[in-house]
C-alpha cells in the first residue's frame, strides 16, 4: 500500500512546492519552476484511494470523493501543512497539494522589504497582495500577520479556503475560520467576523463582487482588511475590482475604493543563482494624488507615480528585479522572464533609465 505520509515528507524535504497525484501516472513534483517526475510506478486506483483516505478526515472522505472539485487542508503535525485541491482530469481523479511551511517565516527571512511594516501598521483600510498562482502571496500575508502578532496587541480574524498557515497567539489574539467548516463563504465570514471584535480581517481571496462589498464595508467601519487577488499590477488590481460591478455602479465603487485602499503589493518569484526563489515586488502606496486618480478613472497616471515614489515606500516591479540582478542574486534570463515590461528593464540595465546613460556589460542585449 502507498505510504502517503512518508512520500509527502520526502517530497517536502526535496523542496517540492507542489505535488501532483493522478490515477494512471507516477507522482510529479514542482521544484523551483520545473515539473519533476518521481521514479515510482503509476498510481493505481487503490493507491489513489489510499492517499485520499489518508489526507481526508473520516467525515470528509465521502464528500470529497463525490465532488467534482474540492479544497481542503492536510497537516503532518510539526512538519508541514498542505493546501489540497481535488479535481478531475478527463474524468480521472487528481490531487494537487501545495506545501505550506509549518513555521511562519519572518519578513527578513523572506527578503520582504521593511516598507511592508508600514502597511501592517495601518489601523483601517484595505491592503491587497496580488500576483499569479504560486507567486508566494499567502506567504507574504502570513509574514505580515506574524509581524503584527509579534509586535501589536490586536484581534486578527482570518477567513480562508482552506486555512493554510496556522498561527499561535503571541501579542495578538488570532481566530481562524475555514470555508465549509466554520463559515459558508467569504462574504458571510467577513459579515459575522464584524460582530466578533476584530481589528484586522484576512480574506483569503477576493473572488467576486459580494466579497468586494463586504471587504469595503469592513474597511469603512474602521477595520484593516488584508486579501489576495490574481492580478499582476496595481492598475490591473483596481480595474479587476471595478469591473466586477455593473456600469451604473462603477463610479460609486471607485469612490469607495479610493477612500479605503491603502496599498497594493504585486509579486513574482524568481529563481536565485544559488537555488531556491526570491520575490520581486511592485509596491503602490495610495497617496492623496493616487486616490484622486482612482476617483477620476485616470489609472494611466498612476504608474509614473510608482516609478518616482521612493519617498512613499513605492517601487516598480522592474526596479525590484533590477536590484536583484544588480546584486547578483538572479540571472539576467530569469530577470527578463519575470518582467512585465522588459524594454523598461533593458533601459535600466543599460543606464538609460530616467535619462542617465551608463556603460554596461549588457549593452549588447537586444530584445525582439
Amino acid at each position: 500500500m502507498f505510504n502517503t505520509n512518508e512520500f509527502l515528507k520526502q517530497a517536502y524535504a526535496k523542496g517540492a512546492a507542489d505535488i501532483h497525484l493522478r490515477i494512471g501516472k507516477p507522482p510529479s513534483l514542482r521544484i523551483l519552476n520545473d515539473i519533476v517526475r518521481v521514479n515510482l510506478p503509476a498510481l493505481s486506483e487503490a493507491d489513489f484511494d489510499s492517499i485520499l483516505r489518508a489526507i481526508c478526515q473520516n467525515d470528509n472522505y465521502e464528500r470529497v470523493k463525490s465532488s467534482l472539485n474540492a479544497d481542503f487542508a492536510y497537516e503532518i503535525e510539526g512538519i508541514v501543512r498542505f493546501r489540497v485541491n481535488f479535481c478531475h482530469d478527463l474524468g480521472v481523479p487528481k490531487l494537487t497539494m501545495r506545501t505550506i511551511p509549518y513555521e511562519v517565516p519572518s519578513l527578513e527571512e523572506m527578503a520582504i522589504p521593511a516598507s511592508f511594516k508600514h502597511f501592517a501598521r495601518n489601523n483601517n483600510g484595505i491592503i491587497l497582495i496580488t500576483g499569479p498562482t504560486g507567486s508566494g502571496k499567502s506567504t507574504t500575508i502570513a509574514c505580515m500577520l506574524d509581524y503584527i502578532n509579534r509586535d501589536f496587541s490586536r484581534h486578527i480574524v482570518t477567513v480562508e479556503d482552506p486555512v493554510e498557515f496556522v498561527y499561535k497567539d503571541k501579542k495578538s489574539l488570532i481566530t481562524q475560520k475555514q470555508l465549509g467548516v466554520d463559515v459558508a463563504n467569504f462574504a458571510d465570514g467577513v459579515k459575522y467576523a464584524l460582530r466578533q471584535d476584530p481589528d484586522i480581517i484576512l480574506i483569503g481571496e477576493i473572488r467576486d463582487r459580494e466579497t468586494v462589498e463586504t471587504a469595503l464595508a469592513a474597511a469603512e467601519t474602521g477595520h484593516l482588511v488584508l486579501s489576495t487577488i490574481h492580478t499582476n499590477s496595481a492598475i490591473q488590481t483596481i480595474n479587476r475590482i471595478i469591473n466586477m460591478f455593473d456600469e451604473h455602479l462603477k463610479n460609486f465603487v471607485r469612490e469607495r475604493l479610493a477612500i479605503s485602499l491603502r496599498g497594493t503589493i504585486a509579486q513574482k518569484l524568481i529563481p536565485k543563482k544559488t537555488g531556491g526563489r526570491v520575490p520581486a515586488f511592485e509596491v503602490m502606496t495610495v497617496t492623496s494624488t493616487i486616490s484622486d486618480y482612482i476617483k477620476k478613472n485616470e489609472l494611466e497616471k498612476i504608474y509614473p507615480l510608482i516609478q518616482e515614489g521612493g519617498f512613499d515606500n513605492m517601487m516598480t516591479l522592474n526596479s525590484s528585479i533590477y536590484n536583484l540582478l544588480n546584486n547578483g542574486i538572479v540571472e539576467e534570463e530569469h530577470a527578463y522572464r519575470a518582467s512585465e515590461n522588459p524594454i523598461e528593464l533593458q533601459q535600466m540595465i543599460r543606464g538609460y533609465y530616467h535619462g542617465v546613460k551608463h556603460r554596461s556589460k549588457n549593452d549588447d542585449i537586444v530584445l525582439d
